[in-house]
């Protein structure tokens, strides 16, 4: 009877361990926590722009409105960050839009305009803040001129189902957008 005593209480205290060791990874890499220290110490003149997309996104930017509220610049702040749907963030300062992922959906074509008008007017004073995260490929997307909206969503979809790799998926999705490989900081500058 000790012995199974004894054997309860190491389970309790491996349990209560590797608890601790879930909560402590989770926290090591909670969006909220992560970007903080990542962001510039002085600030500009200007606006601070926040643009981003992928899963983080909203989680990101609740971060860089946390960060910026402690700092003082918090005022100043605006942006837009497309989320896949169900990964919403309430923020402020930043809109939070949710859209379709893997294949991009009409919510994310109407968000990745909004980032598009938001950064051309930037200048020199400005900071664009530009956060990015797993599925931002498929969640920012505007299509090149000459694709329609509905070929790169087909074209999304048929790579998906034939196997392509990520990186094959990626390149292409970089090669048929209007803001996708370096598009968007040509499009700011």
């Amino acid at each position: 009877v000790s012995n199974l005593g004894q054997r309860s209480d190491l389970e309790e205290a491996a349990r209560g361990q590797l608890g601790a060791l879930f909560e402590a990874a989770l926290g090591a890499v909670d969006p909220t926590r992560c970007v903080g220290p990542h962001l510039p110490i002085v600030m500009p003149r200007g606006r601070i722009v926040v643009a981003g997309a992928g899963k983080a996104a909203a989680a990101m930017a609740h971060g860089v409105e946390v960060e910026a509220r402690a700092t003082g610049w918090f005022e100043r702040l605006g942006g837009v960050g497309i989320t896949r749907y169900g990964h919403g963030v309430t923020c402020e300062r930043i809109t939070v839009a949710e859209a379709a992922h893997p294949v991009p959906d009409e919510a994310g074509l109407a968000a990745t305009e909004r980032i598009r008008r938001m950064v051309e007017p930037l200048g020199e004073n400005d900071l664009l803040i530009y956060l990015a995260s797993g599925g931002g490929s498929a969640l920012l997307t505007a299509p090149a001129d000459g694709v329609s909206a509905l070929e790169k969503a087909e074209i999304n979809r048929l790579l998906l189902h034939c196997g392509a790799s990520i990186e094959e998926v990626n390149c292409v999705r970089k090669h048929i957008s209007a803001i996708k490989g370096g598009r968007l900081a040509k499009i700011a500058a």
